[in-house]
């Protein structure tokens, strides 16, 4: 028995807040912002909270795979920015909109969550524990952006996206490797100091805080390293892979990975203009772009690659089943 890709689905919130919009909230320009991330826009939650983005994205991942939520046996979702602080897990709240009882867990491997999500998913299947799978990425990181910090409130917005990994017989739909490590020397160079239990709530350190030289430097070289390795374990180059498909973090990263692994450009997926960092929701909602405007098909083969606070990182080898 294999795991396989069998669905994708995503939600963004309606309010879209562009670079122009920044500019009269902090001190910065929308030519400053393009240049040094490539995003132009982001969208942001107003009236809803992280459980309600997943459930939305999943609830679009079930219709596009004609599937029912009862057909789903297991919930694991990837969050920083949880409805609650400890409990209940923000999976147990999605698990409830949808209307079923089944195991439910969040991961927390900030923006390489997806792909951890899709480790474990396979395990389970692989293993014969479950059947069908709910993998889902959920942020609302305007939550925890310090909206007078310029060097970071550009960078992120809210979304989420999720997918269905199933059971099946056929070698050829079988996801085909999946690469996932942590680092925690780098801890202090993405972090949201002031939030747990270490340090209660220090009020001025609540919010998230990032050495952005120092995260470019060892993203790019770890990301590169993580899709090289990959690819040579599965005896694999670009050239058979249809979509790179990276966490939407920096156009700065992406093209430097793309460019280090010969990616070429009509391979690599980029929606981080539209959304900005959206965590682990970046991967299944570039996924789910793909799937909307009919560029993606079944069979393509997919190269996923992510790197987030921790630090993690992870890459992936996967055929697209839907």
């Amino acid at each position: 028995m294999y795991a396989s890709f069998k669905s994708i689905g995503a939600y963004v919130p309606p309010k879209i807040l562009t670079n122009k919009d920044l500019e009269k909230i902090v001190d910065t320009t929308d030519e400053w912002i393009t240049k040094r991330t490539g995003i132009k826009t982001r969208h942001i939650a107003e009236n809803e909270v992280t459980s309600d983005l997943a459930y939305k994205a999943s609830v679009d991942a079930l219709n596009n795979a004609k599937m029912k939520p009862e057909d789903i046996d297991m919930i694991i979702l990837a969050t920083i920015t949880p409805d609650y602080f400890t409990m209940p897990s923000t999976a147990c709240l999605v698990a409830e909109k949808l209307g079923i009882t089944a195991p439910a867990v969040d991961i927390s491997a900030a923006c390489t969550g997806f792909i951890y999500a899709l480790a474990q998913a396979k395990a389970f299947i692989e293993s014969g524990v479950y059947k069908n799978i709910l993998i889902i990425g959920a942020e609302t990181l305007s939550k925890i952006v310090n909206w007078k910090d310029r060097t970071t409130c550009v960078l992120f917005g809210d979304g989420a996206g999720a997918a269905i990994i199933s059971a099946t017989e056929k070698k050829e739909e079988a996801i085909t490797d999946i690469d996932i490590n942590a680092d925690g020397k780098y801890k202090d160079f993405l972090i949201t100091p002031g939030r747990g239990v270490k340090y209660g709530c220090e009020s001025d350190r609540i919010w998230l805080e990032m050495k952005g030289n120092e995260t470019f430097k060892v993203a790019v070289k770890t990301l590169s390293q993580s899709v090289t390795d990959i690819l040579k374990r599965n005896s694999m180059t670009s050239r058979e892979i249809d979509w790179f498909i990276p966490h939407q973090a920096n156009y700065r990263i992406i093209d430097a990975v793309a460019r280090t692994i010969k990616m070429p450009k009509e391979k690599s997926v980029l929606t981080v203009h539209k959304y900005g960092n959206t965590s682990s929701a970046s991967i299944p909602m570039a996924i789910n772009d793909l799937y909307k405007i009919g560029k993606i098909k079944k069979g393509d083969i997919m190269l996923l690659d992510a790197f987030g606070g921790g630090f993690t990182w992870g890459s992936a080898i996967v055929p697209f089943n839907l």
